[in-house]
């Protein structure tokens, strides 16, 4: 049986997450910038079923014959349950998707991992609430919150503090001259009629001494964002502050804000109003978003309901820290029958970090790409057991395993794009990492 308690005393969540971050497997999902997008943040902690994709899928590590897609759409159909709260999750799983789901190759780390929780703790940021959930799978869920509550109630409000500086070093998979030789392959594949638009990415291998969590505690103050996410699995961390949301579902109704087109914040007030208007009156940039919109309503009119699918803004510009993004938002409305799976399955990856037409697309940045993307460019997010799911696209972050980190950094390759420009995009991108890490 399942018990929620809403705080009496509010504690931000990131005080809470201070307490837990260490612990295996626990995660949060956090809106760590709070604008229209990122009113909850999520963390789940105390797993009792997990979900891992490597060569196998294995559940509790325990070999399925089931491929990962089947099980859990299997599993939500069988697991149903409303939620009647106002909460976007109450029982369910967190994890990601990588990029590299579908492929063949074996990767490093698992191609996908969801955790099922009994415990989530969720921050309402319009309301400055917590509430504490405990799903009785593990322990008697009353006992659970009450063990929770008296460890939240030890908090101590004392801010981390870290070291001014960290030696770091850097090693870019591409020169400079070879990743603009690989965008000209890409152009000219343009040229050719084979696509109109793909995503070319490179990745930075970085050496730094600080922990995942100092970075990511960092990234959270200096660069919020409303899709950040922290991961402690057992041999690797996720450390994310991703501006993009891939796909959101409540009550079968779906949203996804692709964004293609980036300028950097200017050193003054002045240069940055006059790169925002660059970016609100660049051509190349309103094309490239248009045609990955035209993409995914395609994706969306696959699994949605006919005449549901409607573009709701167009060219909006969404400013962080270190850049400004053009953005769009599309939604649809689920057909009857089909779960968050099944969207899943008509959509990913993402348009915005593949292109158009999304196979072609794909095929040209396996070939011109080094190594796999791995989990970058992949999703990160939450499945309801009521059937609501909301995620990101993997962006903006850095995987660490055995004291390295690995960052891709990308962008929008059109007929119109400049070579230095474009390498120029991809460090611009890069930057609130490495600031983070050094």
């Amino acid at each position: 049986m399942r018990t929620i308690k809403r705080l009496d005393k509010y504690v931000s969540i990131d005080l809470i997450f201070s307490l837990f971050f260490n612990e295996k497997d626990a995660v949060i999902l956090e809106s760590s910038l709070k604008n229209k997008l990122g009113r909850y943040s999520i963390i789940g902690r105390q797993a009792y079923m997990k979900v891992v994709k490597k060569d196998n899928l294995m559940i509790n590590d325990e070999l399925c014959e089931e491929d990962f897609m089947s099980f859990m759409g299997n599993y939500l159909k069988l697991n149903s349950e409303s939620n009647t709260t106002e909460l976007p999750i109450v029982n369910g799983a967190i994890g990601y998707i990588s990029y590299d789901f579908d492929r063949v190759q074996s990767l490093a780390l698992p191609k996908c991992v969801f955790i099922f929780y009994d415990q989530f703790i969720i921050e309402d940021h319009e309301e400055k609430e917590i509430y504490l959930i405990a799903n009785g799978k593990l322990k008697d869920s009353a006992v659970s919150i009450k063990e929770l509550q008296g460890k939240i109630d030890t908090i101590q409000i004392n801010p981390l503090t870290y070291n001014d500086k960290s030696d770091i070093t850097i090693k870019y998979n591409f020169t400079r001259e070879e990743y603009k030789k690989a965008v000209s392959s890409m152009i000219q594949y343009i040229i050719e009629g084979d696509i109109y638009i793909a995503n070319m990415t490179q990745r930075l291998d970085i050496i730094s001494e600080r922990s995942p969590y100092e970075v990511y505690s960092r990234l959270r103050k200096n660069n919020p964002a409303p899709f950040s996410a922290y991961m402690n699995y057992k041999d690797f961390q996720i450390v994310c502050a991703s501006p993009e949301r891939f796909l959101k579902m409540k009550n079968q109704v779906i949203t996804t804000r692709p964004i293609k087109g980036t300028r950097k914040r200017g050193a003054t007030e002045e240069e940055d109003k006059l790169l925002l208007q660059e970016l609100v009156n660049s051509g190349k940039d309103r094309s490239e978003l248009l045609m990955i919109v035209d993409l995914e309503r395609n994706d969306l009119n696959r699994v949605c309901i006919p005449g549901s699918v409607k573009v709701n803004e167009l060219f909006t510009i969404e400013s962080y820290a270190t850049v400004h993004h053009l953005v769009s938002d599309i939604s649809g409305v689920l057909q009857p029958g089909l779960t968050a799976v099944d969207l899943l399955e008509a959509t990913f990856p993402g348009g915005s970090i593949t292109g158009a037409p999304k196979i072609r697309a794909m095929e040209i940045i396996d070939e011109l790409e080094r190594g796999k993307r791995g989990i970058y460019t992949g999703c990160i997010g939450y499945i309801s057991l009521n059937g609501d799911c909301d995620f990101n696209i993997v962006i903006r972050t850095a995987i660490h395993q055995n004291g390295s980190y690995s960052l891709g950094v990308g962008g929008g390759i059109t007929f119109e794009s400049d070579l230095d420009f474009e390498h120029e995009e991809t460090l611009q991108k890069a930057k609130a990492i490495i600031e983070a890490l050094s």
